[in-house]
């Protein structure tokens, strides 16, 4: 066998196959891409336009963050060492091949210790990849979690992969059994199996022979892989980072996005494939089938037809097979009904899946045809009519207040310093009345300078846009910010997550400017640290939190709600499922208007199930009007009034005062 071979191992004075090789490797590569525009040309053939190309240098910036580093496929320790190992090993060799073709061809740099190191990285990767492949056929074929699927196509590509990776391993190893070079140990795979090749025996010629036939099935291999990978489930190692790239650069996700518009303006109600943007067409095409997106979903979890990962994949069957109609036919209403919105779906999904905004566009097109459960057709008459959906008076809305003294300010006719807007179900619902009133009484103990709206303050919208009404949320808002436009204030505080979402991330500036908007958990830790509110009374109860989506998911509010409570003097049991990983209530997205159909079980019961399971845990806090709705109702469904309490996190705040 001739001394010096290039990366390929093929020997420089071969000269045709050496062509050769290069050949059959650019023609791979071009039918992969020739393939691969052919999929990704019917984003923009049949998908509407969307702008995505803002902002290059971030999107970057998620490039390497998400497809590269991988933060998010780390989230989770054994799926995610299990890819990052298979997916790093490749970028290692991705980047070994070209730094061998330079070397070969255009600059000699890998000799002496450069030679060592680069043999060294590349062998231990070879090592690291066989741990990822041996994770990922445990994961598959012992393990068998259920929100994967078996398939031939993942079988395949995993075979496909590895092949190439051994191939490489045995055609170093047959060339280490001839050549035998002082550096050998810099390749410790390659070397331990040389022994193999070294024992046997055979003479140069067989082992030159045999390293041959092992690299030209090493170099078909490979060239199998590119042919196929746009249409094999490799394909996500192409759509993966186009979608990380193309994503919403607002990590919040707090803002949805409005209806698409035609050039003349109209609204796109989506029903159809071609009503999508393209955008939403790759994510179809950028779904690894992974699955964390639905082992997240609590519509999932509670039985309901909503799976957030069929649901894409529908989107990507309709795209290959020649579909048109999606609402109706591939994805039902009834599941998109199911979704409460939480976030939890896009939070999980390690190539950043946008499945809420899809699921509110074809929403409003079954608001459109009137496809609407009925009791949520009531509640958006009511807050078409009232502006609130349990169909009461306007002048009703501050009824709670009556008896307060002193009578708290009316910020449309005098300037306050924080505008509280109180939101539907704090204002309306009988079972919340003493929490409100409670809140009221905090921010007077404290010295607070604050005013409400009175009947001035409609729904603010938020869970109205969800359910897919944008006409009804952008008439919501008109006469909010014209309130809010009549009141002098400096800072709006709420209790209300949904509420807290959209006045901080959905409404246009408001007044004087864009006025701060804080959660009130974050006013009362500020007060706690700044000394303007003291406890008297060490509570010393072991409760456990349960973070609100539209709190922490959607605006990364953690901290203060935990702080606040620890300030009671109560200890703080944290839940399996806590902070951006909390289990959602089941009540957003419009969802606490609707009939619940048919569950396995409720997500709140769900959740206060788990609470009950901590140890020695007395009350269940909460910082969510809905969320006291919700969850006060499940302890009783599941019968653990006994065990456990639910209390607003202002329940212990005016009993530790």
């Amino acid at each position: 066998m001739p001394e010096r071979v290039n990366y390929w191992g093929i020997p420089h004075n071969w000269g045709a196959p050496e062509l050769y090789v290069y050949t059959i490797m650019f023609l791979a590569a071009f039918v992969m891409l020739f393939r691969f525009y052919r999929q990704a040309s019917l984003w923009w053939k049949i998908g509407q336009p969307e702008a995505r190309w803002d902002k290059l240098h971030l999107r970057l910036g998620r490039l390497i963050q998400y497809a590269i580093v991988q933060t998010k496929v780390l989230r989770q320790r054994y799926p995610g060492i299990m890819h990052v190992a298979i997916a790093w090993s490749y970028f290692v060799f991705f980047l070994g091949t070209a730094l061998a073709t330079i070397h070969d061809h255009f600059f000699e740099f890998l000799f002496g210790n450069t030679l060592i190191v680069y043999k060294f990285i590349l062998d231990a990767f070879t090592i690291v990849f066989l741990v990822g492949a041996g994770m990922a056929i445990y994961r598959r074929y012992v393990q068998k979690p259920r929100r994967l699927t078996l398939e031939a196509g993942f079988t395949g590509s995993l075979t496909l992969i590895t092949l190439i990776v051994l191939g490489g391993l045995f055609t170093e190893s047959l060339r280490l059994a001839v050549e035998q070079p002082a550096w050998a140990w810099s390749s410790p795979a390659g070397w331990a199996l040389a022994q193999l090749w070294i024992v046997t025996g055979a003479s140069e010629a067989t082992l030159t022979g045999w390293h041959l036939g092992v690299w030209v099935f090493h170099l078909l291999i490979v060239a199998i892989t590119l042919i196929t990978l746009p249409v094999s489930t490799l394909m996500h190692a192409l759509t993966g980072p186009l979608n990380a790239f193309f994503s919403k650069l607002d990590t919040s996700f707090g803002a949805l996005s409005p209806a698409k518009e035609t050039p003349t303006g109209e609204p796109i109600y989506v029903s159809q494939l071609s009503d999508l943007s393209w955008k939403q067409l790759l994510d179809g095409d950028a779904c690894t089938e992974c699955g964390r997106c639905q082992e997240a979903c609590p519509a999932f979890a509670a039985g309901t037809p909503l799976s957030p990962k069929k649901l894409i994949l529908s989107i990507r069957d309709a795209l290959h097979s020649n579909g048109s109609q999606l609402v109706g036919e591939a994805i039902l209403p009834e599941a998109l009904w199911a979704c409460t919105t939480c976030g939890a779906c896009i939070h999980e999904c390690p190539v950043l899946i946008e499945h809420l905004d899809t699921i509110v566009d074809m929403r409003r097109h079954l608001v459109i045809e009137g496809d609407v459960d009925a009791e949520l057709q009531d509640a958006l008459t009511n807050l078409g009519r009232y502006g609130n959906s349990f169909g009461q008076s306007e002048r009703m809305r501050a009824r709670w207040s009556k008896g307060i003294e002193p009578k708290i300010k009316d910020a449309g006719k005098e300037p306050v310093e924080y505008l509280w807007f109180v939101g539907d179900y704090a204002a309306y619902s009988p079972t919340l009345t003493e929490i409100t009133k409670k809140t009221a009484v905090v921010f007077q103990k404290v010295g607070l300078d604050f005013g409400i709206l009175y009947k001035g303050e409609n729904h603010s919208g938020n869970d109205v846009r969800r359910a897919g009404e944008e006409g009804l949320f952008e008439m919501l808002v008109e006469k909010n910010l014209k309130a809010l436009e009549r009141s002098e204030y400096q800072t709006i505080v709420t209790t209300d997550p949904h509420s807290y979402n959209a006045l901080k991330n959905e409404y246009p500036a408001n007044g004087n400017g864009k006025k701060p908007v804080l959660h009130y958990t974050e006013l009362l830790d500020q007060l706690i640290a700044s000394g303007e509110l003291r406890f008297t009374k060490n509570l010393g109860y072991k409760v456990t939190y349960h973070d609100p989506c539209y709190l922490g998911r959607y605006n990364g509010i953690y901290d203060a709600p935990r702080r606040v409570i620890e300030a009671t003097g109560c200890e703080i049991v944290e839940m399996p499922r806590c902070r951006d990983q909390a289990f959602c209530c089941g009540a957003g997205g419009g969802r606490i208007w609707m009939a619940e159909g048919e569950m396995s079980e409720r997500p709140s019961e769900a959740r206060i199930r788990e609470a009950v399971e901590l140890n020695a845990v007395t009350d269940f806090i909460v910082a969510c009007p809905k969320d006291v709705t919700m969850y006060a109702d499940a302890v009783k469904t599941t019968g653990n009034e006994a065990y456990i309490v639910v209390k607003d996190l202002i329940e212990l705040v005016f009993e530790a005062m």
